[in-house]
C-alpha cells in the first residue's frame, strides 16, 4: 500500500510541479504559435487580486442565514434605534440549543411600552399539555408548542398581561415552528444587534 502511494505521489509530483509555469505560459501568450506576452499574465493577475481582495472583505461583513424564521439568506450589521419588525442577532443560551451560545437572528416584534398579552389554552393534540398565545397590542404574534419537531418538550414563556418593561424586547417571527420569546422569554435590547438584509 505504501509502495503504491509512493509511486502514484513520484509520478504526479512532475505534473504539479509543472503547473504554475505552464499556467503561465498560457496565460502570457495570444496562442500556441505567438509569442510571449508578459502583460496578459499582468492583468489576469491583477483582476483576480482586486477579485479575491474585495471577497476577502465581502465576506465577514455578511452574515449568512439558514433559518426558515426570517425571509433572509444574508444579512449584516445595520447601526440605529431597534424599531419594531427590525431584523436583529442575538446570543442564545437555552438548553434546547445546545451546550454551546448560538447566533440567533429574529424579528423585534414588540418593544417596551407595547402591551405584551398572552393566553393559555389546552393543547387540542396532546391531552393534558397547556400552550399560550402571545399578543402585542392586540395582534397575534404566535402560539406556542407543546413538543419541538424533533419531539422535545416545549414550556411556554409565562407572561402576566401588561406593558413590556424598559430595556425589553418579544424577540419572534411568524414561523410557527421558530424557536423564540414564545420559550425563552423577552431578551434584554442591550444584548440586541440591528440587523438589514442584504440577500
Amino acid at each position: 500500500m505504501l509502495r503504491l502511494a509512493w509511486n502514484a505521489a513520484r509520478l504526479g509530483w512532475p505534473v504539479v510541479r509543472d503547473l504554475p509555469r505552464r499556467a503561465a505560459e498560457a496565460l502570457g501568450q495570444a496562442g500556441p504559435d505567438q509569442p510571449s506576452m508578459p502583460e496578459r499574465l499582468w492583468k489576469a493577475m491583477a483582476i483576480v487580486s482586486a477579485i479575491a481582495l474585495f471577497v476577502w472583505w465581502a465576506l465577514p461583513q455578511l452574515i449568512w442565514v439558514s433559518s426558515p424564521s426570517i425571509n433572509a439568506y444574508a444579512v449584516r450589521k445595520s447601526p440605529g434605534t431597534i424599531a419594531r419588525h427590525d431584523l436583529v442577532m442575538f446570543e442564545l443560551r437555552h438548553p434546547l440549543a445546545g451546550p454551546v451560545p448560538v447566533n440567533v437572528t429574529k424579528y423585534a416584534l414588540c418593544l417596551p411600552g407595547d402591551h405584551l398579552a398572552s393566553f393559555t389554552m389546552r393543547s387540542d393534540r396532546f391531552s393534558g399539555r397547556i400552550e399560550a398565545a402571545f399578543f402585542c397590542n392586540g395582534n397575534l404574534l404566535g402560539v406556542s408548542k407543546a413538543y419541538g419537531r424533533n419531539g422535545q418538550r416545549l414550556d411556554y414563556f409565562r407572561w402576566k398581561s401588561g406593558p413590556i418593561p424598559e430595556g425589553r424586547a418579544y424577540i419572534g417571527s411568524s414561523y410557527k415552528d421558530g424557536f423564540d420569546s414564545r420559550y425563552f422569554g423577552l431578551v434584554p435590547i442591550a444584548k440586541l444587534v440591528r440587523m438589514e438584509r442584504v440577500l
